[in-house]
């Protein structure tokens, strides 16, 4: 089991960057695959990217070219770097720890964070 916290959230302006982070304890960090998720009012969680324990890394279409998701195993820690933010990128952001294949599907992921919010105003 790995406990998770997001932090870095916040208001910006269309075309802002900011950087979300999750800091997560427990054993192995290394080895799990870690996701950042997204909800917005009225909207299922979607899958934004994750990078595995292999670090290999996934995007979702809608923010390839934009977001670059990283890991720094030795701070058990992962960072989402947003650029050339959207409106339409607003939402609560959740990362999600896991083992499981389904690495670009909520099932995959078993552990949680609180989320952070991120609102990107036109």
């Amino acid at each position: 089991q790995l406990q998770l916290v997001e932090s870095g959230g916040g208001l910006v302006q269309t075309g802002g960057s900011l950087r979300v982070s999750c800091a997560a304890s427990g054993r192995s960090f290394s080895t799990w695959n870690i996701g950042w998720f997204r909800q917005a009012p009225g909207k299922e969680r979607e899958f934004v990217a994750t990078i595995t324990g292999a670090n290999t890394v996934y995007y979702a279409e809608s923010v390839k070219g934009r977001f670059t998701i990283s890991r720094d195993n030795a701070k058990n820690t992962v960072y989402l770097q947003m650029n050339s933010l959207k409106p339409e990128d607003t939402a609560n952001y959740y990362c999600a720890a896991g083992r499981d294949g389904r690495i670009l599907s909520p099932l995959g992921y078993g552990n949680w964070g609180q989320g952070t919010q991120v609102t990107v105003s036109s």
